[in-house]
């Protein structure tokens, strides 16, 4: 038996009373001038983080007025879409405004931060986004929440699970640290690998892109996108959508010709898709390139090319002439076939990486929800 489960049988055999949340908290009211807090100590809605990774310091601070106060211990929860499950337990005291929610206990048995963990729950969560009220920016119903039911065991019980909470919080943070490190590492090492190989020699001939490349446009919009389309429709963004019809039925490569992909989107195309009327297609017409060499070639330098020259309106840009004048080096055939030999591989190891630890990240914290939800969970009384 457990220590947990040895305190269970000591102190409520017959199971855990639940209470309303406004039976044991209240929504703080007291107000504060704004003139006493500062960037640490103001807390907007857009300073707590999504799904529930606490709080950032704000940029903007209010200059006057009056603040909604909260303290050390109290939890502060995102109002506005709920479904952002953004939840700060306070570690100290400060000011927010009415999109945000101070929840102050009123009740002396209950630990601040077994209160926190019942509310970060996705139990909590579900539930908040089930009344949240409006459509293009809902929000969580009030009243609602404070009849959200918690658990309330002995405060010895609320001690234990906080602490066996805290230290597997402390190790999944740990772990997820380690792995996010891992996957910049490997990411970094194949940019460096990747930059060292298509760093040529002098007397290799350059070419403009135009002299061995048929380059266009698509003609497809976003909303013609289906979600089981027989073709690939690429847009202007890393994930392609789908189309029942094609455009182009040729080995291409993709990027995007405005937007936040510029520079940055490119896929390598095989057989029939369809193409965004924003997207470019790039197809190697030339017998002296091989179509996956310039395809890693242009993935690693074209940014820095058009950051040079791009346009830069509402919207970043680039046009034609620029691609058409992109400086190509064109090395022997043989080179060519080594450097995609190397960087397929090179590339099909960090794609592996690149897939497996965000998986393996997001295992660790379903891990962790699995294990908090079964702690916070009792025989009602």
């Amino acid at each position: 038996m457990s220590e947990l489960e040895e305190l269970m049988e000591r102190f409520c055999p017959s199971g855990v009373e639940y209470h309303k949340l406004h039976q044991v908290a209240e929504y703080e009211k007291t107000r504060i001038e704004a003139t006493n807090i500062d960037e640490k100590t103001y807390v907007g809605v857009d300073n707590l983080l999504p799904n529930k990774q606490g709080k950032i310091d704000s940029l903007l601070v209010p200059s006057d007025g009056r603040l909604i106060q909260f303290l050390k211990g109290d939890v502060l929860i995102g109002n506005i879409r709920p479904y952002l499950r953004k939840i700060w337990l306070a570690e100290y005291a400060g000011g927010t405004n009415g999109d945000v929610l101070v929840i102050h206990i009123t009740k002396d048995s209950l630990d601040s931060k077994f209160l926190y963990y019942c509310l970060s729950s996705d139990q909590f969560f579900h539930y908040n986004v089930q009344f949240s009220k409006g459509a293009k920016m809902p929000r969580g119903d009030k009243s609602a929440i404070m009849e959200y039911e918690i658990p309330l065991p002995p405060p010895e019980i609320q001690r234990k699970i906080v602490h066996i909470l805290d230290n597997f919080t402390e190790l999944t943070a740990e772990l997820t640290a380690e792995l996010t490190a891992e996957l910049t590492v490997r990411k970094e090492q194949y940019e460096y690998y990747r930059n060292e190989l298509l760093t040529l020699d002098e007397s290799v001939k350059i070419v403009p892109l135009a002299s061995i490349a048929d380059i266009g446009t698509g003609s497809s919009n976003t909303n013609e996108a289906l979600d089981e389309g027989l073709y690939p429709f690429y847009v202007r963004s890393q994930e392609p959508r789908r189309k029942n019809d094609y455009e182009y039925d040729e080995t291409a490569i993709i990027t995007a010709g405005d937007g936040v992909g510029v520079g940055k989107v490119f896929h390598y195309v095989e057989g029939k898709y369809a193409l965004h009327q924003r997207a470019y297609r790039i197809h190697i017409t030339s017998p002296d390139v091989l179509p996956k060499y310039y395809f890693h070639y242009m993935r690693a330098t074209f940014f820095p090319y058009i950051e040079k020259t791009m346009y830069q309106g509402s919207v970043a840009s680039i046009r034609r002439p620029m691609l058409n004048a992109f400086p190509v080096p064109v090395p022997t055939m043989e080179d060519q076939l080594k450097i995609v030999d190397v960087l397929d591989n090179f590339e099909a190891i960090c794609s592996d990486l690149t897939i497996g630890l965000p998986a393996e990240i997001e295992a660790r914290r379903q891990q962790y929800e699995y294990y908090r939800d079964k702690l916070l969970t009792f025989r009602r009384k």
